[in-house]
């Protein structure tokens, strides 16, 4: 963990302005990258932390572009590494506070793979994927999230890929934080941040992000006040799954099938869902709620923390097994490895 400011080492308090850099930001009007950028100034301060002790990878799109954004150390790597580089960074330098930024095609098409080993590896670093189910950087082609029948640049008579579900692929790959937030929500998205930066070990964190451009108003449903509390579902530690107008809606389990209820007519409380941070097995049911039809029309888009669990980190288990190692046969000689039994001397 990096080192904490504290009132007695002389440092003076950050604002999230301290977090802003002289750079001109070019994004596309009203893309929601400015409020993702916005939470995350406002959310950095609140760290404690020194900014040289804080470091932003990125590969490459829109959202990619945050480490010239945010006055901390940074990368800008290649397409779809910047898990790779980060994970470089954690294992040689444990101690800083590593923020990966990606978004579906870049860290779940050319980059997928690299995403799925940092999650199952545990290294203590905040992935935050920004998803508008569409490639913006290369003008409006469609991108692993996208929905079947996507008319985009590339697909002019619709999309015959099925998409990646990005909750449902990191619970797959035993990723021990799992969250989703979204741009227009900015009091939920800090929460969440927040929440991914006290975890120790990889957080993923999901944002649904508006591409005004090549694919507005794609979460419009989860977004928009008219619709929102019936579309969209907060999930509370301990607390029972509602949602609706009123939370006059509830979701119950019909042994593993999830079923939505009205607690205006007759349903009790007390039968509801109640949501559990540490189950992996209802998180995975959750994860998969808009794979199910009910007889209502479909089950809400769920927002918040799917599961999280402790398990060492990567970083950790390095240095411990390192360790282990001088201390049973004292430091290693690079020229004596080099020369070791897997050698031969042609003559």
């Amino acid at each position: 963990m990096a080192e904490t400011l504290t009132a007695t080492n002389g440092e003076v308090a950050l604002t999230a302005k301290d977090f802003a850099t002289d750079q001109e930001i070019r994004w596309c009007p009203g893309c929601g990258d400015y409020s993702i950028l916005k939470q995350v100034h406002t959310i950095l301060p609140q760290l404690g932390l020194k900014q040289e002790d804080i470091v932003f990878i990125s590969g490459i799109g829109c959202s990619s572009r945050f480490p010239y954004y945010t006055e901390t150390f940074g990368m800008h790597s290649i397409h779809g590494r910047a898990t790779a580089v980060a994970s470089g960074l954690k294992a040689a330098r444990p101690e800083l506070s590593v923020w990966i930024v990606t978004g579906d095609g870049d860290g779940l098409s050319i980059g997928g793979n690299h995403t799925i080993h940092l999650l199952r590896r545990n290294f203590d670093v905040n992935i935050l994927l920004f998803n508008n189910e569409i490639y913006g950087l290369t003008k409006g082609q469609y991108s692993p999230t996208s929905p079947e029948n996507k008319v985009a640049k590339s697909t002019p008579f619709g999309s015959i890929d099925h998409p990646f579900n990005p909750i449902a692929l990191a619970l797959g790959a035993d990723a021990t934080f799992v969250a989703r937030s979204m741009d227009r929500d900015p009091a939920h998205l800090q929460n969440m941040l927040l929440r991914s930066y006290k975890h120790a070990g990889s957080s993923f964190l999901e944002i649904y992000q508006n591409c005004n451009i090549f694919n507005d108003m794609a979460f419009e449903s989860y977004t928009e006040k008219s619709t929102k509390k019936d579309e969209a579902l907060f999930m509370v530690q301990g607390q029972p799954l509602v949602f609706g107008a009123n939370n006059e809606k509830g979701i119950k389990l019909d042994g593993f099938k999830p079923v939505i209820v009205n607690l205006e007519e007759g349903a009790s409380k007390d039968d509801l869902w109640i949501h559990d941070e540490h189950d992996m097995v209802k998180a995975n049911i959750i994860s998969r709620f808009f794979d199910h039809v009910d007889v209502e029309g479909h089950l809400p888009r769920p927002f918040g923390v799917f599961y999280q669990t402790s398990r060492p980190t990567y970083e950790a288990m390095m240095a411990e097994q390192i360790n282990e190692v001088i201390k049973a046969k004292g430091e290693g000689k690079l020229d004596k490895l080099i020369a070791g039994g897997e050698t031969w001397v042609i003559e």
